[in-house]
């Protein structure tokens, strides 16, 4: 443990940061898990609404620094391909 009162103070912040990190990139796979069950139930319009609600989710993290930036678009992209095969199919 830190015995300077600065370092201490910033190991206090990067436990926090943690916490906090820990608990977006939980909504973060919590939608994407709700994205994909949808699909799962061929479900078109609830797939639809869920991702986009796991892409705005996504976009988030990335301006936040979460995710990288292609790390989201590629997620985003292979979410997507998911939803319009299942369309595909359904159609």
């Amino acid at each position: 443990m830190a015995n300077i009162k600065s370092a201490m103070k910033r190991a206090q912040i990067a436990k926090e940061r943690n916490l906090k990190n820990a608990a977006e990139k939980s909504t973060l796979r919590t939608a994407i898990k709700r994205f994909e069950e949808a699909l799962a139930s061929a479900n078109v319009e609830l797939a639809s609404s869920t991702l986009k609600a796991a892409v705005v989710k996504l976009d988030k993290a990335a301006g936040k620094g979460l995710l990288h930036k292609n790390a989201v678009a590629r997620k985003k992209s292979h979410l997507t391909k998911k939803l319009n095969d299942l369309v595909q199919n359904a159609g």
